[in-house]
């Protein structure tokens, strides 16, 4: 049941047309609907992004009254530290006045300083006098030293001829002893005589 003034290729072509036109119509929806699932997920991640800024915002405003609680708690304490710290001033101000005295004192003793200066020199002059009279002891106590060493060889040579002496007072002890004997033998003998 073709129509009147229809070709069979024309109605050919329209079911391609209408084909295609579908198939085109189908994949305009699914763009169009993945879009549309695009955006519904960002406006998702955006629901959650601006969510979690309004937690961190609260945060934030949390730690920021919690800090200006304590430092509102810290008014009164900070007030008498400054106090404090005005009285401390005060001393230390009272401290560079005495300072400021004790400058003055100084730069009349540094004042006394030229005169110290000629002490200064006449006592280096005495010092090098000194220095030249130790020098004299010096040379001297070296010659002392030399005759002690010959002293001490002295000594020395005299303790060695005592050592020979008693060997050789030893030995005579020895041979008074011995000629000492046969005195003794008589005197055992003859009892009798003195």
């Amino acid at each position: 049941m073709v129509e009147k003034g229809s070709s069979p290729g024309s109605d050919a072509e329209d079911a391609v047309l209408q084909q295609q036109f579908v198939r085109a119509v189908t994949s305009f929806e699914a763009i169009i609907l993945s879009q549309i699932d695009i955006k519904n997920k960002l406006a998702d991640r955006l629901n959650y992004s601006i969510r979690a800024g309004i937690i961190i915002l609260g945060f934030v405003a949390i730690s920021i009254l919690i800090l200006l609680l304590t430092l509102s708690s810290q008014i009164n304490r900070i007030s008498a530290v400054v106090s404090e710290m005005n009285q401390d001033f005060f001393v230390v101000a009272g401290d560079m006045a005495r300072i400021n005295g004790y400058i003055a004192s100084m730069e009349q003793r540094v004042a006394l300083l030229d005169n110290i200066n000629g002490q200064t020199a006449i006592m280096d002059e005495e010092m090098a006098t000194i220095a030249t009279d130790l020098e004299v002891m010096r040379v001297s106590v070296g010659e002392i030293g030399g005759h002690l060493n010959q002293i001490r060889g002295n000594v020395g040579n005299i303790a060695v001829s005592m050592d020979r002496m008693d060997i050789e007072v030893i030995n005579m002890a020895h041979e008074m002893h011995r000629m000492g004997g046969s005195a003794r033998s008589i005197n055992k003998m003859m009892p009798f005589l003195p």
